[in-house]
């Protein structure tokens, strides 16, 4: 063996040390991967064509291998690390030669660019990617940081460190509006900085919470990061699962798991919102809990005051907290009590399967003890006593096609069943009364006598529905019957929302905080996967920043306004009525309905066109475009460079060898443990994308291969990754910082200032850990 090492370790350390020289040569990295890939694959099919490479593999054939074998061992589990003493062969590492691996390499990227580059099912989730770039590049544009730097400074600037924790606090929100790293460090360094410096904060704390709060784009949604992993642990867990279901003697991962083995992007999105926003409060945490320790490296800083009307306290608290929580609260009342829900009277064809045990009995012995040592006794025995009740009531296993008699009693009792508000008027009017609540403790001062008019809409509205409106009524009626009070309702709406934007905080955080609702909340809520939702945030940026272009200018942005509201009529009539026109007895007013929608859609594409002239125009749009296609290129050029690279660790047993020694340890969190410090320490020299794409499917198949819920897990490693932008020397939020940083911060101020917050990047790991609640519970309250 060359010195004294295994072949196959020799060509992982020549793999390595090719992939971090083209790194450090300068070339871009995209490139760099696959060209690291080539070379490494030639230096390995060299030295092994030449003898110099032996691989020590057990010798299958021997008497001690086939006494493992007899006594229960399973031929995966048996590997050099597990039982070193085993007699051993010498062999290449390219086993058949490596003609014949570069053969089976050259087939292999092809199927797999094809798969996940070009036409597999990943794609349309990668093309989420290219979306929320665009989105957040566009937001970048349109100056939006700008604003909320200013207006959060005024309102966190008086208390000790307020400068760096309102830092913090536009980083969380331009994380949620934009998730684009670079822009957002790079925008609040040239903004913040010199802000920050002039009164007297500390440059390490200025430069650290910039670089820290610049970061939070890659874990709170919508993240890259997370699309990207979500892709691929997807692949990763269902495979692995199903291979353990196998080994475990079951059917499938269905049958031995008792849940389909699925985690999907959205879900991903639900789970780190959380660790999210967990990580934001010990930033800003720190950046408090340091002023008061060091008072003169981060002093209060008090403004220029805003031009808000003054509010007394008990304003205050009356207005924006007891009215606002009183509103929301006796929804929630009204609905647990049934009096707000649904009033859908849909009957499916056919009926109902019977309510299934809750995992499957019918199964093998083997799977069996499999599923009792996984699931424990107990879950085993409820099992086995719900299929036997399911049994002796006779319950069905597949549906029936329904009899009219049946369809009929089954539509009586669900208009029986029918809350008396229906849930699309509930959420309506609460949202509705929240703008004139908030606009009355904005301005106390102005003519209440328009926004009581608004509230006595409202409740007219409830008396009509409760009164008049009934689940049989027609969608035509129902609008007829709440023209009025919602016609009342929206004059003083109008009149509460003017009085919002007199405010400098509503009006700057309202517009993208309605985006990230949008976009945030159509993926949690489970409307629509993030693709759709990705390409609404790309729209509604658009739209955004050519408003924002308008008032620059001086002109008018009413042609935005509207085609806001046209969006919001297109979604209204959508949920309301019936638009199949296509097919027979269609109503009148489903005709009406639908011409309605129509008109509104064209006027919304209108909308659209026109903010893209007006961003073309004023020189915007052909920057974004740009800026969208380098980004772009260079994620899926690195995703096609990454595949070459694993295919050579895989031609030579790369990646086999890696996997036995992470299988050679019997606790699965030591093998965790051990995934995670490499990756950490990967992240001081290679960016995420490499990490994602060379080092994770290394490894997935054994981390996504056990018990661990696949959302912890995935969330871990992306709360790890995001330390890569923060290590030195290879951090690239460092890069971005130091490249718009005055003169006089150097980059040892730099590396001082993020230390810290690596420590608290660290501490956040550590609390997921030791509680995973965190990440799990909210995907738990969401419905199904």
């Amino acid at each position: 063996m060359l010195f004294g090492l295994d072949g196959v370790e020799i060509g992982l350390i020549i793999l390595f040390l090719c992939l971090f020289g083209g790194i450090l040569s300068g070339f871009p990295v995209a490139f760099a991967i696959g060209g690291a890939g080539l070379i490494s694959f030639g230096i390995i099919a060299a030295l092994d064509s030449a003898g110099l490479l032996i691989h020590q593999a057990i010798d299958t054939g021997s008497q001690a291998y086939h006494a493992l074998i007899e006594a229960g061992a399973r031929p995966d589990d048996i590997s050099v690390f597990r039982y070193p003493d085993l007699p051993r062969l010498a062999e290449p590492v390219f086993d058949g030669g490596w003609q014949q691996a570069m053969d089976r390499n050259v087939s292999f990227i092809v199927n797999r660019m094809n798969e996940r580059v070009l036409a597999g099912q990943s794609i349309e989730t990668l093309l989420a990617v290219l979306m929320f770039v665009m989105m957040g590049i566009t937001l970048e544009r349109s100056k939006i940081a700008n604003d909320l730097l200013t207006t959060m400074a005024r309102v966190f600037g008086p208390l000790p460190g307020g400068l760096a924790v309102s830092i913090v606090v536009v980083g969380a929100f331009l994380a949620a509006s934009t998730g684009i790293v670079g822009a957002t460090v790079v925008t609040m360094g040239l903004l913040a900085l010199p802000t920050m410096l002039r009164n007297n904060y500390s440059p390490e704390l200025a430069t650290g919470v910039i670089a820290a709060s610049g970061t939070l784009g890659q874990i709170i949604p919508p993240s890259i990061v997370i699309v990207l992993l979500g892709t691929l642990a997807g692949d990763l867990y269902a495979t692995a699962q199903e291979t353990r279901a196998t080994v475990a003697g079951c059917s499938d991962a269905l049958t031995y798991l008792g849940e389909p083995a699925v985690v999907s992007v959205g879900t991903l999105f639900q789970a780190a919102l959380l660790p999210g926003i967990l990580l934001a409060v010990l930033y800003a945490a720190y950046a408090f809990g340091f002023a008061l320790l060091n008072p003169e490296k981060a002093p209060a800083v008090a403004l220029a005051p805003s031009g808000n009307e003054p509010v007394t306290r008990g304003e205050a608290l009356g207005w924006f907290l007891a009215a606002p929580i009183g509103l929301i609260g006796g929804a929630i009342l009204l609905a647990n009590v049934g009096l707000i829900g649904s009033q859908d009277l849909t009957v499916s064809s056919y009926s109902n399967v019977g309510e299934a045990a809750s995992l499957r009995t019918n199964v093998s012995e083997q799977c069996k003890a499999s599923m009792i040592e996984l699931h424990g006794q107990s879950a085993w025995d409820k099992a086995v006593k719900e299929q036997a009740a399911i049994d002796a009531a006779g319950g069905e296993v597949v549906s029936h096609k329904l009899t009219d008699e049946e369809r009929a009693a089954a539509h009586t009792q669900m208009i029986a069943d029918a809350a008396p508000i229906g849930s699309g008027t509930g959420i309506l009017i609460v949202l509705l009364g929240l703008v004139l609540v908030l606009g009355r403790g904005i301005s106390p001062s102005s003519d209440p006598k328009p926004l009581i008019l608004g509230a006595m809409g409202l409740l007219l509205a409830v008396l009509v529905d409760v009164m008049l409106v009934s689940p049989t009524t027609s969608s035509g009626v129902t609008v007829l019957l709440q023209a009025i009070p919602f016609a009342l309702a929206l004059y003083g709406v109008r009149h509460g929302a003017a009085r919002l934007a007199r405010n400098d905080l509503i009006r700057v955080v309202f517009p993208p905080l309605v985006l990230i609702v949008a976009v945030l909340g159509s993926i949690l809520g489970g409307i629509t996967n993030p693709t759709p939702a990705a390409a609404l945030g790309a729209g509604g940026a658009i739209m955004l920043a050519a408003y924002r272009r308008l008032r620059d200018e001086g002109r008018s942005g009413q042609v935005i306004i509207w085609t806001t509201f046209a969006i919001i009529i297109c979604i209204l009539i959508g949920v309301n009525f019936d638009l199949r026109v296509n097919q027979q007895g269609v109503s009148v007013e489903s005709w009406i309905a639908f011409i309605a929608a129509y008109g509104a859609y064209l006027y919304a594409l209108f909308g659209l066109l026109y903010g893209c002239w007006v961003l073309y125009a004023g020189g915007v749009l052909t920057p974004v475009v740009r800026e969208t296609a380098k980004v772009s290129s260079m994620v899926f050029t690195i995703l096609i460079g990454s595949q070459l690279l694993n295919l050579v660790v895989i031609s030579f047993g790369g990646e086999h060898y890696i996997q036995q020694f992470l299988k050679s340890f019997d606790n699965e969190y030591t093998v965790f443990l051990i995934v995670m410090l490499v990756l950490f320490l990967l992240g001081f020299v290679l960016d995420f994308l490499e990490i994602i794409y060379i080092v994770i499917p290394i490894v997935g198949p054994v981390i996504y291969g056990g018990s661990f819920d696949p959302k912890w897990v995935t969330i871990m490693v992306a709360v790890n990754l995001q330390t890569s932008f923060l290590t030195p020397p290879f951090g690239f939020a460092l890069f971005y910082l130091r490249g718009v940083a005055p003169a006089e911060v150097t980059t040892g101020h730099i590396y001082r200032g993020v230390l810290p917050f690596v420590l608290i990047q660290v501490g956040g790991l550590a609390l997921l850990w030791f509680f995973p609640g965190v990440v799990t519970i909210v995907p738990e309250l969401m419905p199904k």
